[in-house]
């Protein structure tokens, strides 16, 4: 039974106190479980977001926490829920999904023409609350609609359980509304009346697109199934130490179609950590040796809402 903070002798307004020794133990903890790899400088991090942990627990110290979670698998679940930074857009770097309308999806449609069958599989590998997957999956219908013959599949996985929560769910605040092309809000977004008043939800046509899956990419091995013909692993990189970012990179190049894309973020590079990536756009490689442009499939054979003012 959890108990109260107060009564645990931790005060509300009081930080726990972190020795060196208690920092080193959960930085190896967490780098083992995740391949996140935090510098001393970001002790006063793990502190103020470990400590809110503390208070649900009702434990005292951060030494009481580590044993906790050290020895708990579900609590290191947990714990990697407080640790992650989830920051994200709709329609983040914007010259990324100009790169697909303007080159990728061209050489999609001129071979699906030439009788390539129509089949498109996305991974967002680090989807926070799901901005990107479903930007994505907008951007999918509205140039590849399954009307037309399209099968769209996005799978979205995260490190963390609460995010991917949120994501599932498909809501988010009007306020988000701004980041969304007019032409996409109007036709995959609904506006809450009522009681949802000041929300909006993604629409069933896009809500259909997307799978959610907890996946932690320091695994040896992924519980996805390849290939995808993009994948999306944009702002994780940064987090990790030389090796374990080879070890991601190596393993999100495996599970790439032939001719498939991967995407990272505007401050990460795959310069000195694979030589199997040929870089095709703003931070856009293809896998070495791969032709760009082979084309999706060819591995197998309520109420519209408008901008917010």
């Amino acid at each position: 039974m959890t108990r109260d903070a107060t009564s645990a002798g931790l005060p509300a307004s009081s930080p726990p106190r972190i020795s060196a020794k208690e920092f080193a133990l959960f930085r190896d903890l967490i780098h083992r479980e995740s391949g996140i790899f935090l510098s001393e400088a970001k002790k006063a991090l793990v502190v103020g977001r470990l400590g809110r942990r503390l208070r649900q627990l009702g434990l005292s110290s951060l030494g009481d926490y580590y044993r906790l979670a050290e020895g708990d698998e579900e609590e290191r679940v947990r714990m990697l829920d407080c640790i992650c930074t989830n920051e994200t857009h709709f329609f983040r770097e914007p010259r990324q999904f100009a790169f697909l309308e303007q080159q990728v999806f061209p050489e999609w449609a001129a071979r699906a023409a030439a009788g390539t069958p129509r089949r498109i599989r996305v991974w967002s590998a680090a989807c926070s609350t799901g901005e990107e997957p479903y930007s994505l999956a907008m951007t999918l219908l509205a140039h590849f609609p399954p009307s037309s013959g399209w099968t769209l599949e996005i799978l979205a996985s995260d490190l963390s359980t609460r995010v991917l929560d949120q994501a599932r769910a498909g809501v988010w605040s009007i306020e988000k509304a701004r980041e969304i092309p007019e032409r996409y809000l109007k036709a995959f977004m609904l506006r809450g009346t009522g009681p949802q008043q000041g929300v909006m939800k993604a629409g069933l046509a896009v809500r259909s697109l997307l799978r959610f899956q907890r996946v932690n990419l320091n695994l040896d091995r992924y519980p996805v199934s390849g290939p995808f013909d993009l994948v999306f692993c944009r702002n994780v990189l940064i987090y990790f130490d030389v090796a374990s970012k080879m070890r991601v990179v190596n393993r999100l190049l495996d599970l790439l179609a032939p001719g498939g894309y991967l995407f990272l973020g505007h401050a990460e590079s795959l310069t000195g950590l694979s030589d199997r990536g040929r870089s095709v756009g703003p931070t856009v490689y293809v896998r070495a040796g791969n032709p760009s442009g082979t084309g999706p499939d060819e591995r197998r054979g309520g109420s519209a809402i408008g901008r917010a003012r």
